[in-house]
């Protein structure tokens, strides 16, 4: 499964669900994946501090698998563009989540919706 941002922002925010959820995933030892987008997006909140940053950055290697973008995601995301309108990151988001067939979970049901083969999982 692909995690989106806003998933791992309810999870570092004890969301009961969200936590219930990814902890039983990896206790099954399913595979979670994460876009360099996300990950992006999760560190660069403004109200981190330099230790928070830290502490996050470890969080995420130890329990994610970081996904690359590479030309296929590219060019899925532009041609998601191209037919839509998506934003650039949930663009990226949603290519990689394509590129290696796995469900996106996400809250952001709405941007995502209209996209062909694109499983979501919303929570």
């Amino acid at each position: 499964m692909l995690i989106d941002t806003n998933i791992l922002i309810a999870f570092l925010g004890g969301e009961t669900v969200v936590v219930n959820l990814l902890t039983t995933l990896q206790k099954e030892t399913k595979t979670l994946f994460l876009s360099p987008i996300v990950e992006a997006e999760l560190l660069s909140y403004s109200v981190l501090s330099v230790t928070e940053v830290a502490t996050l950055v470890v969080f995420l290697k130890e329990n994610f698998v970081s996904l690359s973008i590479n030309s296929s995601v590219a060019q899925m995301a532009a041609s998601l563009r191209r037919n839509r309108a998506i934003k650039l990151p949930d663009a990226l988001i949603a290519a990689s989540a394509l590129e290696i067939d796995v469900p996106l979970v996400t809250r952001n049901i709405k941007d995502f919706k209209n996209i062909a083969d694109l499983q979501l999982l919303m929570i």
